[in-house]
């Protein structure tokens, strides 16, 4: 991990347009089982229903976007970085940002998605259930993990 500044800032409404973009090129590099139509299909729920309603915190190198993570109270809802700059301890960041604010942190994993598994596990979150479908009631299995205060 190299050392790099990070920003951890509210979300502005002048971010749609940004984050939008991270979550579409994280989401197709992390989630290919989903599908390109599906992904393209849900980022228009990011845009109009998901990041409108949840607290989202904006995670800036050099003065732009590299990644966000939406809360929605301790339930992390997202969590995505641009992909070229992945690996720089963003992510991390963010999550901690988040434990600050909230303390104890929820959230659900795609079990097909193992780099997220092992990124939160390193994190000190633990499963605590496991269902086969997701949301839409898709076979994509989802592993709920908890991140104790």
């Amino acid at each position: 991990m190299k050392n790099i500044d990070v920003t951890i800032r509210a979300y502005q409404a002048a971010d749609l347009e940004a984050l939008s973009a991270i979550w579409f090129e994280a989401s197709m590099l992390a989630h290919p089982f989903i599908g390109e139509a599906r992904l393209r299909e849900q980022r228009v729920l990011i845009e109009t229903v998901y990041l409108p309603k949840a607290e989202n915190w904006v995670a800036c190198t050099d003065d732009r976007p590299a990644g966000f993570i939406s809360l929605l109270d301790n339930f992390i809802g997202g969590l995505f970085v641009s992909p070229n700059r992945q690996g720089l301890g963003i992510g991390r960041a963010l999550v901690a940002h988040a434990k600050a604010l909230k303390g104890e942190l929820e959230l659900e994993v795609y079990l097909d998605n193992p780099q997220a598994c092992a990124f939160y596990h390193a994190l000190g979150f633990e499963e605590v259930s496991r269902r086969t479908h997701d949301d839409q009631g898709l076979p994509f299995g989802n592993a709920h993990l908890i991140l104790r205060a």
